[in-house]
């Protein structure tokens, strides 16, 4: 038998994003819902155990794919290949359906030896039709999840994806029938998925970023219950101080099992575990901040000054325009402060982004944006700015 891992559900928060989708709140995500949160947060963990367990029990069809798992492969074929074996559940019906919509010789039955290397769909097949035959082979409404979808900017194809996506959804959800197709992206960072969604060229343009909940109190008091089964009567883990190391990591789960794992196991029955998880806590935070500041030190004073202003926008949640007179403004304000000489400008900002995607310490996506590639550096950042004043 395999082992098996205790998994924390979060069932109120799927029945309420699943009462958001069906349209029975003051919310609307018929355009789409767009769930941001830090990497390692619980976001896959909570789609698959959860919202889409959810979206089942309303008899409506959840198809999921990951962008992140599979990262060296372009963002469209994934998304093709998720319908695609979703359809290859309705082989028969599929075919039948797919003719009547002018979808040829439909091949999807690649389920036992799947090839990510090559196209998923027949050259000439839309994602609108094969969605409408997926509609129409399952009588359900679809919902696509599609996780850490900011990756779709990385390429043409992905961000062709994304406007196809869009046509899927006008194309389902019109008319007096009801609705077909509910899309739900999410994304590690909020700048990235804000690409979507801010501009009038953007696929989605219009729609919001939600944030997605964090883990909170009730998961910590899951984590304690289940690590004290582990260690004897007279060593436990309070939830006080569980939640204290948990706030230090980020809230992020795998993090605390790494902590939680490295204080037990390293110090069996010691009597002091709490004060303990403190330390661990504190040392794991030190080490997360080592090695952002690692990696800021080996950078020239312009690259620092314009990560600096990077981080500011991430905080103030401003979109940043790399090339605008008030960014050169900031940047040089930045190296005036470090005593280096005030020197930004198109040509110098434009060698220390290159600079900086290179250290993958920003991210660019297809059509110029330009955001942080751990948004978490931006709290470094701001407490090293508060650390010198």
């Amino acid at each position: 038998m395999s082992p098996s891992r205790p998994i924390f559900h979060r069932k109120a928060l799927a029945e309420s994003l699943v009462r958001d989708l069906a349209g029975e709140s003051f919310a609307d995500y018929s355009s789409g819902m767009f769930l941001a949160a830090p990497r390692r947060t619980g976001k896959s963990t909570f789609l698959e155990n959860d919202l889409a367990p959810e979206c089942e029990a309303r008899g409506w069809l959840p198809v999921y794919v990951d962008l992140w798992e599979n990262r060296e492969v372009d963002p469209a074929e994934l998304i093709a290949g998720a319908i695609g074996r979703a359809l290859a559940e309705f082989d028969s019906a599929a075919r039948k359906a797919a003719k009547k919509v002018g979808i040829e010789k439909i091949n999807l039955l690649r389920t036992l030896s799947w090839d990510f290397s090559k196209p998923q769909l027949p050259p000439g097949t839309t994602l609108a039709k094969a969605l409408d035959v997926l509609h129409q082979v399952s009588g359900q409404m679809i919902v696509l999840i599609v996780d850490e979808a900011q990756h779709a900017l990385n390429s043409e194809s992905g961000i062709n994806t994304m406007f196809a996506l869009k046509a899927a959804r006008d194309h389902l959800n019109r008319g007096n029938r009801p609705d077909g197709l509910r899309l739900v992206f999410t994304g590690s960072s909020r700048d990235k998925l804000a690409n979507l969604v801010l501009k009038s060229k953007q696929p989605f343009y219009g729609a919001h970023i939600t944030p997605f909940p964090l883990l909170g109190r009730d998961f910590v008091e899951f984590v304690t219950g289940v690590w004290n089964t582990r260690l004897a009567a007279t060593n436990q883990f309070s939830a006080d101080d569980m939640d204290y190391a948990f706030g230090l990591v980020g809230r992020r789960p795998e993090m605390l099992n790494a902590l939680l794992t490295e204080v037990s196991v390293g110090l069996g029955e010691a009597s002091n575990l709490a004060e303990l998880l403190r330390t661990g806590a504190l040392n794991h935070q030190a080490g997360v901040w080592s090695d952002y500041e690692s990696a800021y030190n080996d950078l020239s004073p312009l690259q620092q000054a314009v990560l600096e202003v990077m981080g500011e926008r991430v905080m103030s949640k401003q979109p940043f325009t790399p090339f605008s007179e008030q960014t050169f403004i900031e940047v040089n304000r930045q190296l005036e402060l470090a005593g280096a000489e005030a020197n930004a400008s198109t040509p110098n900002v434009q060698k220390a982004l290159d600079v900086l995607r290179e250290k993958e310490l920003v991210w660019k996506a297809s059509r110029g944006e330009y955001a942080l590639e751990d948004s978490s550096m931006a709290e470094w950042l701001t407490r090293k700015e508060r650390e010198k004043k």
